[in-house]
Formats: structure tokens, sequence, C-alpha cells
């Protein structure tokens, strides 16, 4: 008979063990989408057990508890043996950190929130407390990134500007669960539970970089500073094609939520504006402070982290995400793309596929959809493949050649979102239509052909992205009194 249960060791760490009857099994591992734990085990004879951290180690980080999902049970039998599953169903068990279950297939992993607000009803009652509460607003700031799926992009630039500038002030940083790690000296908060909706509250400023999901109800003197997460191409908001009055009302309501609004430059300043129904409030047009770090990062401890020699080519594949599907694009064999052009290929998904997409694999493949920071990959690369996504406003800043993989271009364009300009006019690199031309031109590699466009490029798009875009947005919230600085 095979048992699984889950304890919190003398260590204080979430564990689970899996114990069984017969000769001890090779191996034990728990397998999800994003991670992988191995079990330390013992007994030989007639009894062995397994015990398996619940936490791990990824980019050279610390360890943190595992992300939430589901996780498959992996029982390697030993040789001539067959391997026996675990019996019965374990509950919900709070461990501290995280959640577990054992369903009778899996082990699930939760966000460590008490059951009782973990619940319709239990949200709907924190929601009421924070709608009606009046706290005296904080010295903090609450932060988030991509729904608290990682710490990074804009807001990362500005918590480590502000953390510099006035380390007085609290930090508190949204986290979908505690395998997101923070940085030094601020305080994680995972959505959903009390203490998130009270930081949401009490703060006097709100740096975002995506819609403010959940009911949000201003306290007087709170600001939101909308950082946005990229230079438009593909069109959005009220500008998506096909009306939806749902949508439209939905734009309107987010962009009300907003005092301030931050654009990469004096274009997306434009779109921005009208996009968001003719947003009337400021938009502070600096630069992206996410940018400042390719001005001093060479990329080499970031590659020491992913595991890649020194002298290796590094070509980074940075797709963006489909409306009509949730994981990335499969328009890339990138085992075989490195094999053909003797490089190493980074495989970074968009964020929306992070939760429900599984790493890439294969030789001299690196998924690095989980990265926490996407500027440290940019620094790392030596040529980005993307499509339509807006990273290529921000590799443009380090001047590296950059490739465009649109074998899609004329359904995207014409039926799933639309352009702001002629991509194949203005592209500072080629448009290919195929992972046969996409090796032929990066074979090429004709920088040459595309100078002049390159150098437009950055004059119309990056012309603020020098080093200082966090220093100046931070001057601005202190100057405002956003937050109080230093006396």
């Amino acid at each position: 008979m095979t048992e699984v249960r889950f304890f919190v060791a003398d260590d204080g760490l979430a564990t689970a063990e899996v114990s069984g009857t017969g000769l001890r099994p090779a191996a034990v591992s728990l397998v999800g989408r994003r991670a992988r734990v191995e079990a330390r085990l013992t007994g030989r004879g007639r009894t062995w057990r397994a015990v398996l951290p619940l936490r791990a180690s990824r980019w050279g980080g610390p360890s943190l508890p595992l992300p939430v999902g589901a996780y498959e049970l992996r029982i390697d039998p030993a040789e001539g043996t067959d391997a026996e599953r675990p019996d019965g169903t374990v509950p919900v068990t709070q461990l501290g950190t995280l959640r577990a279950e054992w369903d009778g297939e899996r082990v699930l992993i939760g966000p460590p929130i008490d059951p009782a607000y973990d619940s319709g009803e239990g949200q709907d009652a924190l929601e009421r407390r924070y709608a009606a509460g009046r706290e005296e607003l904080e010295n903090a700031v609450f932060f988030e990134s991509f729904y608290g799926r990682n710490v990074s992009d804009n807001p990362l630039a500005i918590d480590r500007e502000l953390a510099r500038r006035a380390p007085d002030v609290v930090r508190y940083w949204s986290v979908v669960d505690l395998s997101v790690q923070v940085p030094d000296g601020a305080v994680p908060v995972v959505e959903g539970s009390p203490e998130w909706w009270r930081a949401r509250g009490a703060s006097r400023l709100l740096v975002v970089n995506d819609w403010m999901r959940r009911r949000f109800a201003r306290r007087p003197g709170q600001v939101v500073l909308q950082t946005w997460h990229g230079t438009p191409l593909k069109r959005l908001a009220l500008h998506r094609p096909g009306f939806d009055p749902r949508r439209a009302a939905a734009v309107i309501k987010e962009s009300r939520r907003w005092d301030v609004l931050l654009a990469q430059n004096a274009y997306a300043e434009r779109i921005l504006r009208k996009a968001y129904a003719f947003f009337r409030r400021p938009i502070w047009v600096e630069g992206h402070p996410r940018n400042d770090s390719l001005h001093t990062d060479d990329g080499a401890a970031t590659r020491r982290t992913l595991g890649v020699a020194p002298g290796e080519r590094v070509l980074l594949y940075a797709p963006t995400w489909r409306d009509d599907r949730d994981e990335i694009v499969d328009f890339v064999d990138p085992a075989a793309l490195a094999r053909d052009l003797d490089a190493v290929v980074l495989v970074r998904g968009h964020s929306r596929t992070l939760l429900p997409g599984k790493d890439a694999a294969g030789a001299r493949v690196i998924d690095v959809t989980g990265f926490p920071d996407t500027g440290r990959l940019l620094a790392a690369a030596d040529a980005l493949i993307t499509d339509y996504s807006s990273v290529m406003f921000d590799f443009s800043v380090t001047g590296k050649p950059m490739y465009f993989l649109v074998p899609d271009i004329e359904h995207y364009r014409g039926e799933l979102r639309g352009f702001y300009f002629d991509l194949a006019d203005a592209a500072p690199g080629p448009l290919v239509r195929s992972q046969a031309e996409l090796v032929d031109a990066v074979r090429a590699a004709d920088a040459d052909a595309y100078a002049d466009r390159y150098a437009r490029w950055r004059r119309l798009f990056n012309a603020l992205d020098d080093g200082h875009a966090a220093e100046r947005v931070v001057a601005r919230i202190l100057d405002q009194g956003y937050v109080r600085g230093p006396e």
C-alpha cells in the first residue's frame, strides 16, 4: 500500500511524504508545468519513504514555495517491480506558505489563503470590508506587475529607484503566490488574501502595469500610476477590431481608475490617450524605466545563470500572445533552430502564456517564460526573434539585430488585432514567413541593409530610453507628494 501525506518539517518548510511497502522505487518526483522537485528516498526491504520539499529554486534564486498548479506524482519503480499508485485522497492541508491536496491523481498546490476566504463568499466579504474601509493611508506603494505573476517590468524598475531614493517608504508587492520573489525590503501580499486587500486600500500610491482586476475603491488621497507595459504596434482597448459595447464600457471604467499614465515615447502617448477613452489625466512621457538596465547590463551574469557557455551565440524567441489561443505559438521548432544556427535558443512566452503553458525543451533550448526579468534576457541575447510583441521597442535600445517571424500576419492584422502602422515598411529587420526563411536571414546577417531603418526606429521610439527613466519617474512621484520621501 502507498500513501501520501503533507506536513510542515522541523525546519518550518512545507513537505509531502509518500510511503509504501515493498522494494524502494528508483525515484519519486513532482512534475508541474513550470517546476519539478525530486524526493529524498529512505528505507530498504519491506517499507520505503520519499520526502518531497514543496519548494524549488529556479534561475539561481532562493528556494521558494512551489507555484500554484497541478503536479504529477511520478513514482519510478525499481528494476523488476511495478509502480503502485497511492491509495485514497488527502483533503486540503494548510502548510503556512501554501496549501496542498492529493486528489487521487495529482498533487494540487494552492496559494496560502485560508479556505474560508478563498471562495466566492469569502472574497465578497473581503471586498465589502475593503470598499467600506476608511483607515488612514500609509506612506506606502502597492506594486503589481502582470497581475502578480511576476515581479518585473516598469514597476520593478520604479521599486528599485524608489528604494534607493526613499528607503522609508513601505513597498508592498501583489503576487499570485509565494513562489514569486519580491525585491529586498519589500513585503509580498498574496492576491485575494486579507493582507492583500488591506495593503491595496491603505497604500498612498498604486503602481501597476496592466488592468486593475477586482473591485477598486479609491481612498481620498490615493493615486494610481499606470506604467503600461510597452509601446503598441497592435491595436488595443477601444481600437481593437469590432465594436463590443461591454468591452467599451470596461475600457472607460478602467481608464477612470488611473491618475497618471506612463508612456515610452510621444507616439505611445498619442495612441494610449485615444485608445483609453481619450484619457484626460496626465501622461508622463519619460521612456520606459524597465529599459534603464540595458545601458549597464552586458548580459554575462544572466548567461551564467542560464548555464550558457562563454562565446555561445544566444537567440531569444519572444512572440506575443494570440487572442485565439492560450499557449505560446508553435511557429518555431527551437531545437532545430538551435542546431541549424549553432546557437542557444531562449524561448520566452508572453506573460499571458505563463500559467497555461509548459516549458519548451530540446538540445540547447532553454524555456525562460518563467524567468522573472525580461530586461536581463534582452541584455543576454545576441539577437531577437519576435513577431508583433512590444519587446521590439525595448530590444532596439541595444542596437542588436531583430528578426520578425510573421507567418500569420494577414490573420493577425486583419482579424485578431490590427496594427497602428505598417510593420513591413518600418521594421528594423527582415520579415520572414517560415523557419527556413528565418534561418537564411540570420545566416545572412545583413545589418547594413537595415541600418537606416534601425536609426529612424530608435529616433522615434527610444529617444527617452537613456538609462535614467526610473530616476525621472521617481523624482516626479516625490515632487508630486504621492509618497513622502526623506526629510
